[in-house]
């Protein structure tokens, strides 16, 4: 069916391409914060816009489930919901409770501190190769490297390869975009090749433990409980797309932020300690995830709008992240923010 709004059209990619529409999502708050918005090819969606709405859905995990539709906009076949329910991403408890606990077998204090470090050493010569240069293109060179490096340090990926990750990261999520997308299998490919590649590094580690991620997950356990082959494949997907995409965009909007506000800029240079809440501010400017969906278990309320069983509910934290109620003059960009 068309959609009809006297709203931007939010389900359309083509609607952002000029950028991101706050006009319509500062309208939204504040006349219509909970709103139906048909969709061209889809079920339709309630929009949440508002910060408080936003966090009570995003809590309420009974009411609001990842698992039923997975927490992606777009809409699914049965076969492709059963592979993505197996994601942690699109998990609900009790079996997110029992991923996260084997998950976290890979993240002990030992792991997490030797992280720092590492990651701090990567950031430091990533910046001095380019100072050296006195030019960069600072996506390819600065913001996308940083997270591919630790990501392949994170899980023993030689960094001579490194790039393929960078490769599948952007033929899955790019599956909207024509510099990416050539034809409807495009993304599923990846999604393959990076399980074919991360079962023949797990058969290594099997034979020849490292101490990384891989060798950790392979080997944890929970009440006698291994993560299974597709559950290890869905996982190294997650972070090795997710992890590296939203890594990379903040830090670009973050330059960008940065370069617009020269001024905010020079107190960051002036008081590292504003770092911490410089860091948060750019999270809640660039919102590198834009929104996430959850679908409705029973009939139930967001604020004071109805809400039927069954029914798709997409919340934007790009709306959230401007909402004056919680962020006071929320268009200014504030590196002191609290």
């Amino acid at each position: 069916m068309a959609v009809e709004t006297s709203y931007a059209d939010l389900s359309s990619p083509d609607t952002f391409v000029p950028g991101v529409p706050f006009e319509t999502f500062d309208r939204l708050r504040k006349e219509n914060p909970v709103y139906w918005h048909e969709e061209q090819d889809g079920p339709g969606f309630w929009c949440v816009t508002r910060y408080d709405d936003l966090v009570a859905v995003n809590r309420d995990n009974q009411l609001f489930s990842s698992n039923r539709k997975t927490a992606l906009f777009m809409e699914s076949d049965e076969e492709m919901l059963g592979q993505q329910r197996l994601m942690m991403l699109n998990m609900d408890p009790p079996m997110h409770t029992r991923y996260r606990l084997l998950v976290n077998k890979g993240f002990t204090p030992r792991r997490v501190n030797q992280l720092k470090e590492d990651i701090r050493r990567r950031t430091n010569e990533i910046i001095d190769a380019v100072c050296e240069k006195g030019e960069a293109d600072f996506v390819v060179e600065m913001s996308a490297e940083l997270p591919l490096q630790v990501i392949a340090d994170m899980l023993g990926v030689p960094q001579e390869e490194r790039h393929l990750v960078f490769d599948w990261s952007n033929r899955m999520v790019g599956s909207q975009d024509p510099e990416y997308l050539t034809d409807p299998e495009f993304a599923q490919n990846a999604s393959m090749e990076l399980y074919s590649f991360f079962n023949q590094l797990s058969a290594q580690r099997r034979i020849d433990p490292k101490e990384d991620l891989v060798t950790a997950l392979l080997n944890a356990e929970v009440d006698g409980e291994k993560l299974t082959e597709l559950e290890l494949d869905l996982f190294f997907l997650l972070l090795s797309v997710a992890g590296n995409e939203t890594t990379r965009n903040a830090i670009s909007h973050g330059m960008v932020a940065l370069s617009e506000h020269p001024d905010q800029k020079q107190r960051l240079i002036d008081d590292p300690s504003l770092i911490n809440s410089g860091v948060e501010e750019i999270l809640r400017w660039s919102s590198p995830v834009m929104h996430f969906r959850r679908q409705a278990t029973a009939p139930t309320q967001i604020g004071e709008q109805k809400i039927g069983e069954d029914e798709k509910v997409v919340f934007w934290h790009i709306s959230a992240n401007r909402d004056e109620a919680h962020f006071p003059d929320p268009y200014s960009f504030d590196v002191s923010r609290s």
